[in-house]
């Protein structure tokens, strides 16, 4: 049997904007007229989840979507950096910045790293594997990231030089224990 995964990467909202660590904002009204016209483009799905954020839940909804909030699909915890941006971090602590961007078992802000993360995604592509037929999930970008590291089989330091446009989809296909992955379809 094959089994068919595909990520959704999640409007745009301000905190992305400022290139600041989530901090729960929703989704501006642009991202949520882009989500809404995308919302046909989507294939029928046995099982549809989402990452517990605010923005995941509400581009789903505006695809159309009744997605299942999964805490194992919630985007990497960056700890006391939530709702800092990039250039405040920086500032503030750019010897842990440089570190955490570098070693993927790093995780100076108290929060998660990179390879607990990878390893979490792992863990939840390999039980989507039993769910028969196709599964859709609206995740943020860190997930799809991971994910994309690991079914490529690639050295956790490849998870920073992954991009993951908005409201694009990235599908994984797979028996038997080997995944395929097919990048960067645009939903609009």
């Amino acid at each position: 049997m094959t089994n068919r995964v595909m990520l959704i990467s999640p409007g745009v909202n301000a905190a992305l904007r400022e290139a600041r660590f989530d901090d729960g904002r929703p989704l501006d009204e642009a991202a949520l007229r882009a989500a809404r016209a995308a919302s046909g483009a989507l294939p029928a799905a046995q099982a549809v989840w989402c990452s517990p954020t605010v923005r995941c839940e509400q581009t789903a909804r505006a695809l159309g979507l009744a997605a299942v909030p999964v805490p194992a699909l919630a985007g990497l915890d960056a700890g006391r950096w939530r709702g800092a941006t990039l250039a405040e971090v920086t500032a503030a602590e750019p010897e842990a910045l440089a570190a955490w961007l570098a070693d993927p078992e790093a995780a100076p802000h108290g929060g998660e790293s990179v390879r607990a993360l990878c390893d979490r995604v792992e863990d939840w592509l390999a039980t989507a594997a039993d769910t028969d037929g196709r599964t859709l999930a609206v995740v943020e970008p860190e997930v799809v990231r991971a994910a994309v590291v690991r079914t490529l089989g690639a050295a956790d330091t490849a998870f920073w030089r992954t991009d993951v446009p908005p409201l694009s989809a990235v599908e994984f296909t797979g028996r038997a224990g080997r995944r395929n992955v097919k990048v960067g379809r645009p939903l609009v």
